[in-house]
């Protein structure tokens, strides 16, 4: 008995394939009580046959729920996927931070979540998040940066990674889906990837979102699950804000930095040697700290000629102190 091809018949979601399986004869088991779908094996089992084909040729594993290491906390949800796409590996629930926000980010909560990222990743824990736009795609690359390990769930197939712009990211991470090779992405996909990545982190962090974003759905499964729930603070009267803000009102652990993460997780921070400035590098840095600023400001308040300037941007970028902005900008790295 194939216990994916019956994972492919319609109607037989994880409560009945469970109960189907722990039978001595789960067809005649399910024929019982649906003949019509039971009908549709012989069909399904080609299918499973060829998906597993596929996916053998893609590097992609099929994890099934009824297999040994499907993730314990995945199989609490109230609907569980009956299986999973993984190529890679999926992180100890332990030592995995999820980090979601929304995909219109402003450029400060964009720099903030990949370095948050970076050094989750540098202290040795995996980020998690789901391959969009915006701070997702930060967040993943900010755990990459920091020489870590980042999984992407997708609300669409493995293979077929949306946003197309992030192929090459993806290609780099780890990667998780509970949808059928060939699959793409429609709306009411996201919300059911967002609840595997609740699933499958210690805590869900949400850098910024508006009342209405998707990781406000993430964060509400992580509490359903009993997880973790973090939030950055933004600006009250910022509208992309609110629904961070609203969530620390709720309760959620407000975070000014990765040591905030750590700590209130129970871990230390690697230490880590700080990289070696020029005076001049060290001016810079410390006037990029003050906040935002333009080169030729910078030049100016640093008493440096502006191309000096744009070369010492450059070295400070290099060394993951300096991030250049939308608009012209630079900001601490």
């Amino acid at each position: 008995m194939d216990p994916l091809a019956l994972a492919f018949l319609p109607g037989i979601g994880p409560k009945r394939l469970l109960e189907a399986l722990t039978q001595e004869e789960p067809l005649a088991f399910l024929r019982e009580r649906f003949p019509e779908v039971v009908s549709l094996y012989p069909e399904a089992e080609r299918r499973a046959e060829g998906e597993r084909r596929r996916a053998e040729s893609l590097g992609i594993r099929i994890l099934g729920l009824w297999e040994e290491d499907f993730p314990e906390s995945l199989r609490r949800l109230p609907q569980p996927p009956t299986h999973m796409y993984l190529r890679g590996a999926l992180p100890p629930e332990e030592r995995a931070v999820a980090i979601v926000g929304t995909r219109k980010a402003s450029p400060w909560a964009l720099g903030f979540a990949r370095r948050l990222a970076r050094e989750l990743a540098e202290a040795g824990l995996w980020v998690v998040s789901g391959l969009a736009r915006g701070i997702d795609r930060e967040a993943h690359l900010g755990a990459l940066e920091g020489g870590g390990r980042t999984l992407g769930v997708l609300g669409s197939a493995l293979d077929r990674v949306y946003p197309p712009e992030h192929r090459p990211l993806a290609g780099r991470m780890d990667l998780v889906s509970e949808f059928p090779l060939g699959t793409g992405p429609k709306p009411e996909f996201f919300p059911r990837r967002n609840r595997l990545i609740a699933g499958l982190a210690r805590a869900v962090l949400v850098v910024e979102a508006p009342l209405d974003s998707g990781a406000l759905i993430t964060a509400k499964h992580a509490l359903e699950l009993g997880k973790e729930v973090l939030a950055v603070p933004g600006r009250p009267t910022d509208p992309a804000s609110l629904g961070a803000n609203r969530l620390i009102q709720d309760g959620a652990y407000p975070v000014l930095e990765a040591g905030d993460v750590l700590s209130y997780l129970g871990f230390s921070p690697k230490p880590k040697a700080p990289p070696e400035l020029s005076p001049e590098e060290a001016a810079l840095y410390a006037l990029l700290s003050q906040g935002e600023a333009l080169p030729e400001d910078l030049a100016q308040a640093a008493g440096l000629p502006p191309e000096r300037v744009l070369s010492l941007l450059a070295l400070l970028e290099i060394k993951g102190l300096a991030r250049a902005l939308p608009g012209g900008r630079y900001g601490p790295g």
